[in-house]
């Protein structure tokens, strides 16, 4: 997942081109073939005889337009961009016209990112419900229909958030770090932010040879952690038939700290004893496992519900 490319007053959310031309560079010397978002769907429950490499776009800033997508065109790099309809046409952001302009290619799925891109979670669910169905429209007067894969702002979601979108959506795509699976919830589905600090060309080489951790089912449901539910009872149920599954090992960064996870592991059962409660904004796991020499990982985000 990128932002933003060489507008680097933003290092959190950016990505110098050169670096991410070396990124591309390093897929396309793998093992590994670019995921054609225009086939998700069709392909998600399709088990892969190799994995494949989904870039996504969030936001549509306007640098993605003059630095990124002449690149991608020009190589036919499939990709999708997230698209919030508020900010479209301000200073910072691409024009419709511009989206319109990428949309039509058929290496490119413009997906939907919210109207406002707010902190969505701390809203009210009519609010929530009210900024979708809003951007629904927009989506709807600017495309003529309106994109069926989300990604929610920041990543962040509720129970609420999760069970509403997945009525009116295919797809939706956290920030959580992961690899897809068919296992994977379809509306928590995890990627590799990326970023000047987390786009380091050692790590990059890295991310994309991770194979996914799969488990069966994740707990709590409830991402959102209150005061009475932070720390979270963190569960992780595995498959019987899983390999290796002692050889994992969690980091988490509850009191702010990133450090080893107090883990127990029983009966296919991965639970975790955390040292003190998140702290606002988000607090995160990522576990990683050795299967013989296969590295797997999977991450997990739990946004904290803003006191009032």
């Amino acid at each position: 997942m990128y932002h933003r490319f060489n507008e680097s007053k933003y290092p959190s959310t950016n990505i110098q081109m050169d670096v991410f031309k070396e990124h591309i560079q390093i897929i396309k010397k793998s093992d590994f073939k670019f995921h054609y978002p225009n086939k998700f769907e069709e392909e998600f429950n399709n088990i892969k005889i190799k994995k494949e490499i989904l870039i996504t776009i969030d936001d549509a800033f306007k640098s993605f337009y003059l630095e990124a997508w002449p690149y991608l065109k020009k190589n036919k790099i499939p990709f999708i961009l997230f698209v919030s309809t508020e900010p479209v046409g301000k200073n910072g952001y691409m024009t419709w016209d511009q989206i319109r302009e990428i949309e039509k290619e058929p290496f490119t799925l413009i997906g939907h990112h919210s109207h406002s891109h707010d902190y969505l979670i701390d809203e009210s669910t009519d609010k929530f419900i009210l900024d979708i169905k809003k951007a629904n429209k927009i989506f709807l007067d600017e495309l003529g229909y309106v994109p069926n894969l989300f990604s929610y702002p920041f990543g962040e979601y509720s129970k609420f958030m999760r069970d509403y979108i997945s009525k009116n959506f295919k797809f939706a795509f956290g920030q959580h770090s992961g690899v897809i699976d068919i296992n994977k919830d379809k509306f928590e589905l995890p990627r590799f932010p990326i970023n000047e600090k987390y786009g380091e060309i050692k790590r990059f080489s890295s991310i994309i040879n991770y194979f996914p951790l799969e488990y069966k089912k994740l707990y709590p449901l409830e991402k959102q952690l209150t005061k009475s539910t932070n720390p979270p009872k963190f569960i992780v149920e595995f498959f019987e038939d899983q390999k290796n599954l002692n050889n994992i090992n969690c980091y988490s960064n509850e009191a702010n700290v990133w450090a080893k996870s107090k883990t127990t592991f029983s009966f296919n059962r991965l639970s975790i004893e955390f040292r003190a409660p998140f702290e606002p904004r988000r607090g995160r796991i990522n576990c990683s496992l050795n299967d013989n020499g296969k590295w797997r990982w999977f991450g997990i985000q739990f946004p904290i519900k803003k006191l009032k």
